[in-house]
């Protein structure tokens, strides 16, 4: 009789964490969001590619033209301040694939990184494994395929795997790891040709790869809204993750899946503000933003223009308080080295942490804001 009883625990036990979500936001809504992402409050950003190079933009507040890892969406679409910079400085001839000899990584230390996330207090990191130029900080097979170049941190210049180097090292400093993702490619040959294709052929088989090989913590999409989440298969591919990926219980994910979804299916995904307000309490959300103006390292930026340690330990407590959490970022170099302020801001941060965590990690939104 104990032994049936004990087959019966066990079958309920499996069957209880076995759930099936099928591919549509109605099913993929019941899953909820793991607790541990409302708990952790503080992440660290990392907006690291070949736009670590020129690492330029022009310093406008509340202005995406002030995105350095946006260069060459800018330099391509004839943008004045971006044009002019890049034709006195690299001539106007000078392609963008041609910085890529130039990211070196030749400083990267993800040892000495991974020890300033955890002295800042953060709880995770989120890398971006690929932005829209589409160069990947891991050997990704579709990014060289259809590039038709060496496209990827590992057969391109650094030859290393950025990525795994990082999130082996973010693990052993006890925090968790995750990634953005950009789903679209500014310049890809065959998103230019062939968008259909091009989901079905480069990203999902690329992102499944991603998935499947480091295992993140988080996927922070982006670049979706050049198509709707059916064109996308987002339902399919969250359906895929949730169910039969190997973080299917733990990862967490943003809203960004198409251009129909941002700050929708708050049961399965967070929201994001971005150099914003912040959302509504009653969502779990993230606010993400710069140190400075830039997420991409911006050489043109100026001590004025970062925040200072006081100012992001106030964003910080006004984020928690309504609820939300904060990803911070820092720009790296293209020689692979945190800018020294980026790292005293970070290092102030946790010192305050020490001290006053209690009133950050594990906390519930203030009932009334004060805004």
């Amino acid at each position: 009789m104990k032994k049936c009883i004990a087959l019966l625990a066990t079958f309920a036990g499996i069957t209880a964490g076995a759930q099936h979500y099928e591919a549509n936001w109605q099913s993929l809504n019941t899953r909820g969001i793991p607790s541990w992402f409302k708990e952790a409050k503080f992440g660290i950003f990392i907006h690291w590619g070949v736009y670590a190079v020129p690492s330029y933009a022009p310093v406008l507040e509340n202005s995406g033209l002030s995105y350095a890892e946006w260069y060459w969406y800018r330099i391509s679409e004839g943008n004045k301040d971006f044009r002019t910079f890049h034709d006195k400085n690299y001539g106007s001839n000078f392609q963008y694939p041609q910085f890529e000899s130039q990211f070196t990584a030749s400083m990267f230390d993800p040892n000495q990184w991974a020890d300033i996330f955890k002295r800042s207090g953060a709880k995770y990191v989120v890398l971006t494994s690929k932005h829209h130029e589409g160069y990947c900080l891991w050997n990704s097979a579709e990014a060289d395929r259809d590039w038709g170049r060496p496209w990827n941190a590992v057969t391109g210049t650094p030859h290393r795997d950025l990525l795994g180097d990082l999130t082996n090292a973010v693990r052993n400093a006890g925090l968790k790891m995750g990634y953005y993702y950009s789903l679209y490619e500014w310049f890809n040959p065959l998103w230019q040709k062939n968008k259909p294709r091009f989901v079905t052929e480069h990203m999902i088989p690329q992102f499944k790869d991603l998935v499947s090989r480091y295992k993140p913590s988080i996927i922070f999409s982006d670049g979706e809204w050049e198509l709707t989440d059916t064109q996308w298969h987002s339902p399919e591919l969250l359906a895929w993750l949730f169910n039969d990926s190997p973080v299917a219980n733990e990862v967490v994910v943003d809203d960004r899946w198409g251009s129909n979804t941002r700050e929708k299916n708050n049961g399965c995904t967070y929201a994001t503000s971005e150099y914003g307000s912040g959302m509504n309490a009653n969502v779990v959300w993230e606010e993400n933003r710069g140190i400075g103006h830039s997420y991409g390292y911006n050489r043109n930026e100026s001590l004025g223009d970062y925040k200072s340690s006081h100012d992001l330990i106030l964003m910080l407590v006004d984020v928690v308080s309504r609820g939300g959490n904060l990803l911070l970022d820092i720009g790296p170099t293209a020689d692979g080295r945190v800018p020294v302020i980026m790292q005293q801001r970070l290092i102030d941060i946790g010192d305050w942490l020490a001290t006053n965590g209690e009133a950050i990690y594990s906390t519930q939104p203030y009932k009334q804001s004060y805004q």
